[in-house]
């Protein structure tokens, strides 16, 4: 198959940093974003409510016939997309399977630290650690760091508040990481600041390598499927459960501001 019609479904803008990705890729004539704005943050949630809202995102998508669905949050890629994926006859993929397989690609040394950062229900669901130990590493360790959502979102994307914040998560780190998955689909665009946060604490180690959710979902997609580029961008059209005009102006400037 080669899928042409993609949907990208996220809690809310996160799925955006993603959105960059599959765009820049000119793999696809059309892109359906669907952002639950109205119910936004899911990685506060239970498991339970997770799931409810993701298989009621599918109802918004059966009217695309879509050949694909990316799920373009790590908080619903843990907990909600096997239900998911048992209530469609297309295939949905999330974005923890290709972020551990973006590493393993980069980073061959089973005994590497590894630091997963993302919401409190990722961390807790445990999938990342549980498929990185599948794959023989064995330093692993999850860090919710929710307070990088709320300050990517005001648009703060480095300068003294951040650094407050990263100081306050990652003061106790007396190793650097060898590399750190961003395992929130906001914290992309903090990757700088997060990396120089850790270079300036160990200026004579080799920078961490970075596993970022659109780079390792477009690296995935080309193992599964015949992608084929086109010379024009593909045709995108954003959808909201709420404040559609506020989710198109994240848009214009994330998509500038990750490239």
């Amino acid at each position: 198959m080669i899928p042409k019609r993609i949907g990208v479904f996220d809690s809310g803008v996160g799925g955006i940093s993603v959105l960059g990705n599959l765009i820049d890729s000119k793999a696809f004539d059309e892109i359906i974003y669907y952002g639950d704005t109205a119910r936004v943050p899911y990685g506060t949630r239970s498991k339970e409510t997770i799931i409810q809202y993701s298989l009621e995102a599918l109802d918004f998508f059966k009217q695309f016939k879509l050949d694909l669905l990316v799920v373009a949050c790590n908080t619903i890629s843990a907990h909600g997309l096997g239900a998911m994926q048992k209530a469609t006859d297309y295939p949905i993929i999330g974005v923890i399977e290709p972020g551990v397989l973006a590493l393993t690609n980069n980073l061959q040394n089973k005994n590497a630290k590894i630091l997963v950062l993302g919401t409190k229900a990722t961390i807790q669901s445990q999938l990342y650690q549980t498929l990185l130990k599948d794959q023989g590493y064995s330093c692993i360790n999850g860090l919710a760091t929710s307070l990088f959502v709320p300050l990517v979102e005001e648009g703060i994307f480095d300068g003294k508040i951040l650094e407050s914040v990263m100081e306050y998560y990652f003061k106790d780190y007396i190793e650097k990481p060898d590399a750190i998955i961003l395992g929130c689909t906001h914290f992309p665009l903090i990757s700088k600041a997060i990396a120089n946060y850790f270079q300036n604490q160990f200026p004579k180690l080799e920078k961490s390598i970075l596993i970022h959710s659109g780079i390792a979902i477009m690296e995935y997609l080309k193992t599964k499927y015949t992608l084929q580029t086109s010379k024009t961008h593909s045709k995108v059209t954003f959808y909201a459960s709420d404040n559609l005009e506020k989710l198109k102006k994240t848009a214009d400037l994330w998509l500038q501001t990750i490239k």
